[in-house]
C-alpha cells in the first residue's frame, strides 16, 4: 500500500515516529520526513496504527 501525508494538516508531533520508525522520522528543522513510501509486510500493521492514531488524520493508506 502506498503512505501518503498531508503535509498541511501534519503537526509533526511524532506519534508516527513513535509507531513506525522505520517509515516516518522528524528531520533537525522538526518536520515529518517520509523514509518508505510503501508498507511492507514486516511494517504494515505499525503504519496502519500510526494512521489510527494521527490527531490531524494527516497520514493515509492507498491501494
Amino acid at each position: 500500500m502506498k503512505i501518503k501525508v498531508d503535509f498541511d494538516l501534519c503537526e509533526s508531533n511524532a506519534l508516527c515516529e513513535a509507531m513506525a520508525p522505520e517509515v516516518f522520522e522528524l528531520d533537525d528543522d522538526d518536520f515529518l520526513v517520509l523514509k518508505a513510501e510503501e508498507t511492507t509486510d514486516a511494517n504494515v500493521e505499525s503504519v496502519k496504527r500510526a494512521v489510527a492514531a494521527c490527531p490531524r488524520a494527516a497520514i493515509s493508506l492507498e491501494d
